[in-house]
């Protein structure tokens, strides 16, 4: 085995994995309803295709952009039934956004999937083609579309392709449970992306808390026998390890430029979950209706693995199925408890992109007033991004978006390490979220108003002639 590798910085914080660790994931019991997003990717906004009253089956498509572009991705119906409403709903991100509700109807019968396509004979064209309407994206993230990821500018030289496996943040063990019972797909998926690329080297990195799953994937790539390296190294377990970018670092020892993207180091990473998604989406058809998540913390008295439809609303499942004790709850949270968003009630439907979901109780979370910064440096001390959060914070408390930029907003990737140690508890990781959200606005509206400038002297120079 290849030695350990890591990155500097970075945290080491209580796992907490250990209720479901070994765990298999559970298909949930069929939910009576699904509240599906139109709208679970970084990209084009999609209208809904569907109206109420209408049948739906398994897999059918139900919202799509308008001009599908290159950043859209459809939604599928992850239950048959019958639309019963089109209505904003909240979401994982605390903001609504429109739903298509499906209740189940037994009297819906049949898949709606595609045809099996042979990924290794179908041309790449085909190939992309297949997983964006496959609608996959991202699983573990943003929900960034994984056919554009596939399809970097010929620009970009593309040396490696990483299996991002490393599942750093606490509580969550999705990722295990899904090495465990599918490394063949996580292979296949492997292989198929380095076709559909051209790229000869793959390279699957977990952490060493997860080194004795090593031996199943290399049994994979030995029993999979397809062109091409694929390697697993174990990396050193710290958060976040997880961060592509960091994992990129670890595993090449390249840098990922500011305000770059992983193509500009010459790697793709796709995370364990998005790699069997397109397995299935070229051997069985089927389009991204389902995912694995963990459910944990500790007012879950049933913590588990599960694998859930999307839009499946965890509280409407039998209340046994995961006993929770809400009179020890302090906080529910979508995601780890480091990256994930912390919402107002678990009646928020499960999307592409949810790893997991955390019941806390006080004991595992905080809830101090914030004090001042005292100027401490812990935040840049800690941070693997390398950049000055407290800098950043004194930008963004005064205001100062274009300061905040300069010190490095954008190339923050959320991870809450500075949080996490700040002796303030400032929520930094909040603010500069928000942070970023303004900054685009703030970004987007200056190219807008010097595009309009420059329409205006164009007017004038056309009046003068």
């Amino acid at each position: 085995m290849a030695e350990k590798c890591t990155f500097k910085r970075g945290i080491h914080i209580p796992e907490n994995k250990e209720r479901t660790t070994g765990k298999a994931a559970e298909l949930v019991p069929l939910p009576k309803q699904v509240v599906i997003p139109v709208n679970q990717h970084f990209g084009a906004p999609n209208k809904p295709l569907v109206a109420a009253g209408d049948a739906v089956k398994r897999g059918q498509k139900i919202a799509d952009a308008a001009a599908p572009g290159p950043m859209t991705v459809p939604v599928h119906a992850s239950i048959a039934g019958i639309v019963k409403k089109i209505e904003p709903r909240l979401q994982s991100n605390n903001t609504e956004g429109l739903c298509v509700v499906i209740e189940a109807d037994e009297s819906v019968s049949g898949d709606d999937f595609m045809t099996p396509l042979d990924p290794f004979t179908c041309s790449k064209d085909e190939a992309l083609s297949r997983i964006r309407e496959a609608g996959i994206v991202g699983m573990g993230g943003a929900g960034f579309p994984s056919h554009i990821k596939l399809n970097p500018p010929a620009h970009l030289k593309i040396d490696y392709i990483i299996a991002d496996g490393a599942e750093c943040e606490a509580y969550l063990t999705t990722d295990e449970a899904a090495i465990r019972a599918k490394s063949a797909a996580i292979i296949k998926g492997l292989a198929i992306i380095m076709k559909i690329t051209g790229v000869n080297t793959a390279i699957i990195g977990i952490e060493d808390n997860k080194e004795a799953l090593a031996p199943l994937l290399e049994q994979a790539v030995a029993d999979g026998k397809y062109p091409g390296t694929i390697s697993v190294r174990i990396c050193k377990t710290q958060y976040p390890q997880g961060g592509e970018k960091l994992l990129i670092r670890a595993l090449t020892g390249r840098e990922v430029p500011s305000g770059g993207l992983p193509a500009d180091s010459g790697c793709i990473v796709q995370n364990i979950g998005s790699l069997i998604a397109i397995t299935e989406a070229f051997t069985l058809g089927r389009p991204l209706i389902k995912r694995g998540l963990t459910v944990s913390g500790g007012a879950c008295g049933n913590p588990r693995n599960i694998v859930a439809p999307i839009g499946t609303i965890l509280t409407e499942l039998p209340a046994d199925y995961f006993n929770i004790d809400y009179s020890r709850l302090a906080k529910v949270i979508f995601g780890g408890p480091m990256m994930g968003s912390a919402v107002p009630h678990a009646g928020i439907p499960v999307q592409k992109n949810t790893s997991g979901v955390n019941f806390l109780t006080a004991k595992e979370t905080y809830s101090e007033p914030e004090e001042y910064c005292i100027r401490c440096g812990r935040c840049v001390r800690y941070c693997s991004a390398r950049l000055f959060p407290v800098l950043m914070n004194s930008a963004l408390e005064a205001g100062d978006l274009d300061e905040a930029q300069k010190a490095g907003l954008m190339d923050c990737f959320e991870c809450g390490a500075c949080a996490y140690n700040c002796p303030a508890r400032i929520r930094l990781t909040q603010r500069f979220r928000i942070g970023k959200f303004n900054l685009r606005t703030h970004l987007a509206a200056k190219q807008a108003l010097a595009a309009a400038k420059a329409d205006a002297v164009k007017d004038q120079e056309a009046l003068k002639k």
